[in-house]
């Protein structure tokens, strides 16, 4: 007979009766901060890469080397070790540490000297961000209670719109009237400024007086991944993440290329208007899919999985179509609906995730999630994408990166279909 897991209390869950209302919203503000600067060190390459590839002469392969596997490798290695210490340890610290090192590291990519040195700093950048979702979002798991959660999550998932925005937009705008390195250097110092508000007025619930939650987890790693490996939901979801990761990054790492070398936009001009309807995108879809998400699983725990199955599988169509257009506008029209799509499958699908994993192991079920989609989807997406647009390139030209985009995006249909799979299962799986 197996001894029963620990109460939700002991396990680092249940700590929303902690925190007055006001508390719990400013903490997530400063959540929001960590995701906004996350999300514009990664993204602000992508408005790089065509002044980095003419500076080194590289190909579009070694590009997507640059921008995906060289960040995923140590990201994946380091995300499960930081997420067994998320799970026990002491979270505002973690985050305070992992922000300041990817921010120094951001910055140590505008000095290097080779494409070869960028790329080693640039996976700096990835051991840095290991440590910033999976304690987040535990975090915001222990400050919000349940009924709140999706909608907490797609507030800190919006962050993501911040950075899009600013990476995008004034990213490309730097790089063009200072160039790239002088664009690292921008977006990497503000960094530190955020680390010092994590660390100064986040609250770690474990240090609190109450002992039941200032123990954390008690399950060993081997435990924990066993655990989640039983749960049929889990290992679906995390099959369609890891489908959606790839198609992702795989592609819209090469959007401002695509506008720049098929459609013919300026870089400036790119950057600002796809950096402007992204976030748009990502604002409304995060938000309004957090908030059906909540509404609907009230009613019927299979919506848990149900919507975000549906919002994905919508999303498959305008994002595999906007790469037929070779209208800026039009894209932009097009890839904002398949934008809001897919972003309100996001929240969502982080919400299952929550509620089957379990309290005791709320980091390292969303540190395997990540560590699968980041090895498998951001590491291999862009560099599978960027062969595939060197091979069609060949051929046909810069219509080659075309072709290779839509092959990439249309992988978001199998990611629907293991969500709905899943959805059958979520009812027996659930764990608070």
């Amino acid at each position: 007979m197996s001894t029963p897991p620990p109460p939700a209390a002991v396990q680092g869950g249940g700590a929303a009766h902690l925190y007055t209302p006001s508390r719990r919203w400013l903490f997530l503000s400063i959540l929001f901060l960590v995701g906004a600067s996350s999300s514009i060190d990664r993204v602000v390459i992508s408005v790089l890469l065509e002044p980095i590839k003419q500076e080194f002469q590289v190909s579009d392969t070694q590009l997507g080397l640059l921008s995906g596997l060289s960040f995923a490798l140590l990201y994946s290695a380091f995300g499960l070790p930081i997420a067994r210490f998320a799970d026990r340890g002491n979270r505002k610290k973690l985050i305070a540490v992992a922000i300041s090192v990817w921010s120094l590291m951001t910055v140590l990519c505008a000095a290097a000297a080779s494409f070869w040195q960028l790329l080693l700093a640039r996976i700096g950048v990835g051991v840095g961000e290991a440590g910033a979702t999976p304690p987040a979002q535990s975090l915001i798991v222990d400050y919000f209670p349940t009924a709140q959660r999706a909608r907490a999550i797609g507030i800190f998932a919006t962050s993501g719109t911040v950075g899009y925005l600013i990476g995008l937009s004034a990213g490309s705008q730097l790089v063009a009237a200072y160039g790239w390195r002088a664009t690292l250097v921008a977006f990497g110092l503000p960094g530190l400024l955020i680390a010092a508000l994590v660390y100064w007025i986040l609250d770690e619930p474990r240090q609190r007086a109450d002992a039941a939650v200032r123990r954390g987890s008690s399950e060993d790693f081997r435990t924990s991944v066993g655990r989640l490996a039983a749960k049929r939901s889990f290992v679906l979801m995390l099959t369609g993440f890891t489908l959606y990761h790839f198609a992702a990054y795989g592609s819209l790492v090469f959007v401002p290329s695509y506008l720049v070398r098929v459609i013919q936009s300026p870089i400036e001009q790119a950057g600002l208007y796809y950096g402007a309807t992204s976030a748009l995108a990502v604002l409304i879809g995060s938000l309004a899919g957090g908030a059906i998400h909540d509404a609907l699983s009230r009613r019927d725990p299979r919506w848990i999985v149900r919507f975000p199955a549906i919002a994905f599988g919508l999303a498959a169509l305008p994002n595999c179509a906007m790469f037929l257009i070779d209208d800026l506008l039009s894209f932009l029209i097009v890839s904002t609906i398949g934008g809001i799509l897919l972003y309100a499958a996001l929240p969502a699908a982080f919400a299952a995730i929550h509620a089957v994993c379990g309290s005791a192991r709320r980091a390292t079920a969303i540190a395997v999630v990540l560590f699968f989609g980041n090895l498998l989807g951001f590491g291999l997406g862009p560099v599978i994408t960027g062969a595939l647009s060197d091979h069609f390139s060949a051929i046909h030209g810069p219509e080659g990166l075309r072709y290779a985009l839509i092959i990439v995006m249309a992988l978001t249909v199998p990611t629907a279909y293991f969500f709905y799979r899943a959805s059958g299962k979520v009812a027996e799986d659930q764990e608070d």
